[in-house]
């Protein structure tokens, strides 16, 4: 697929578009279609949650971003240039993996099962890839790891392995290793659904410290309603892999305008 260039990608403008660009983006599984024409923008600094329903394309938004799996059709932009093409004799053409490695390292991603390498320690799995990626001396990468891990508050478990931890402790470590790259871009999928329920709040107050005292742009696909409310900038409410409605958390959950949305805020709310 190759694109004209036009005024919308003007490398003149690219200062003032947002940090995350979703334009015209489908994905397809088989014959289901996941993503449907997918236009989001995602401002510099701002913290977005995506909320609905199972299967409404919550997850892939993010898995795009990663680009764990590839879009089908539209483009996607990240802090002012194309991640899923680049620029070739003044067109977008399909990215190479050099580029989608340079343009991906801008993002860093917090997933649902932690996913920690069990055999390295705390400290060792926010080493690794400062150090396999961004080459920085075992040194530097230790000393970007120990004071991230101060910062979330497990200074104290740098030698620990994951099977030593509890949940929300390892997903506080998956918060300081994505951390460690020094990403423009934070995205969480659903960062508490494998934390035990008493463990919950210790990780909600990690992402509230990073949004308040950082400036990353932060997208959240959550199912804590609560959590969104006072974190967010914008809610989306998803459904087939549209945005049905989108708008300040007191607008959204507070007077939503679309039957579909008071429907599943309706289940979510009387079910907590």
């Amino acid at each position: 697929m190759e694109l004209a260039l036009n005024t919308f990608i003007s490398r003149d403008s690219f200062q003032h578009e947002p940090m995350i660009r979703l334009e015209n983006v489908s994905k397809q599984y088989g014959t289901c279609t996941v993503l449907n024409g997918l236009n989001l923008d995602i401002a510099r600094h701002e913290k977005v949650s995506i909320i609905g329903p199972s299967g409404s394309g919550k997850t892939t938004v993010l898995r795009m971003l990663m680009t764990l799996d590839r879009i089908d059709d539209g483009v996607i932009w990240i802090d002012g240039e194309p991640l899923t093409h680049m620029w070739k004799k003044g067109e977008l053409v399909p990215a190479s993996e050099h580029h989608l490695r340079r343009v991906r390292s801008k993002i860093g991603m917090v997933f649902q099962q932690f996913n920690l390498f069990p055999h390295m320690t705390a400290l060792q799995n926010c080493m690794e890839a400062p150090v396999s990626v961004l080459r920085l001396s075992k040194q530097e990468a230790e000393a970007r790891a120990a004071e991230l891990l101060d910062m979330v508050g497990l200074g104290d478990k740098k030698s620990y392995y994951p099977i030593q931890l509890s949940g929300g402790q390892k997903q506080r470590i998956a918060i300081a290793r994505a951390l460690a790259m020094r990403p423009k871009v934070m995205l969480f999928d659903e960062v508490t659904s494998a934390v035990d329920p008493e463990l919950v709040g210790e990780v909600l107050k990690i992402i509230r410290k990073l949004g308040d005292e950082h400036d990353h742009t932060m997208l959240m696909v959550t199912h804590e309603i609560g959590f969104a409310t006072e974190f967010s900038d914008r809610i989306c409410f998803f459904e087939a892999g549209k945005i049905v409605e989108e708008g300040r958390p007191d607008e959204l959950l507070g007077n939503p305008q679309n039957d579909r949305t008071r429907q599943f805020l309706s289940a979510v709310l009387e079910g907590r």
